[in-house]
């Protein structure tokens, strides 16, 4: 196939993408053939997928909202894929003009269109990198230049965790993070679970068999799982509950009961 102008040199565009499989199920336009036919396989095993990404989006923007409502104005977003609309920078900024943002990701796609997107913009950084690798993203420049580490930073990890197993230790990552983090900091986590309501359970572990296939290992985590991830934080309400059910706006999505659940979600704050 032919490189879109977007696509940096060195990326393998015969390769499927986590960030860009997403970007297709939120209508995004910046995927190549490979992750759509990924995507399109997983729509036929499991059709709630989009949907499923859209209520995730949408947790992403109401817990942006809590956070800069607890007067935090600076965020460090890492799995945050390629920017679409109701990112956290913009989500951010209309709540306090003066917030300031870290993406980071693993895909350089991603990366690279986040940095065009943002180029020009002296308030919001971007960084390659892996939440595997707590010290690669705290020491770096681009954190360190754009954030205040000495005053409260609101963590986002949305849909992010469930790919990292248990063998590379979450709790140890997300230990170092909340150390390196001012009381006052936040951290936000929605994540991906075997359970499943309204939607037949088959339908989520076909999906996730393909999916392991052609891109990446899954571990999807239980509700207790997902609360021991807050290990150190004080959860607010209403704790860690299905991702449509943290704090629904109506403006947000459909009717509650059409909303399938395969994940949990929750905010907290460290003390």
């Amino acid at each position: 196939m032919e490189r879109p102008s977007w696509a940096p040199p060195d990326v393998d565009i015969e390769q499927p993408s986590i960030s860009r499989i997403w970007d297709w199920f939120l209508d995004g336009s910046h995927n190549f053939a490979v992750d759509r036919e990924v995507a399109k396989q997983m729509l036929r095993l499991m059709p709630e997928g989009p949907r499923m990404a859209q209520a995730s989006r949408a947790f992403l923007r109401r817990a942006v909202r809590v956070c800069a409502a607890a007067g935090v104005t600076q965020f460090l977003d890492i799995g945050s894929g390629i920017p679409t609309v109701g990112n956290v920078h913009e989500i951010a900024r209309a709540a306090d003009p003066r917030a300031r943002v870290v993406y980071v990701d693993t895909d350089p796609v991603a990366v690279s269109h986040t940095r065009q997107l943002l180029a020009g913009d002296p308030t919001t950084a971007v960084l390659r990198a892996d939440l595997r690798e707590p010290e690669e993203i705290l020491d770096s420049p681009e954190l360190n230049g754009t954030l205040d580490l000495d005053r409260p930073v609101a963590l986002m990890l949305i849909m992010i965790l469930h790919f990292v197993p248990d063998k590379d230790d979450p709790a140890r990552v997300l230990a170092r993070f909340r150390d390196a983090l001012p009381a006052g900091s936040m951290l936000a986590i929605a994540h991906g679970s075997p359970d499943t309501e309204n939607m037949p359970d088959e339908h989520l572990h076909g999906a996730r068999e393909m999916y392991e296939k052609s891109v990446a290992q899954v571990r999807l985590r239980t509700q207790p799982e997902v609360e021991a991830l807050f290990d150190g934080w004080d959860l607010v309400e209403p704790g860690v509950v299905w991702i449509p059910d943290w704090r629904p706006d109506p403006n947000d999505a459909g009717p509650r009961f059409d909303i399938p659940n395969a994940g949990y979600a929750g905010v907290a704050v460290k003390p």
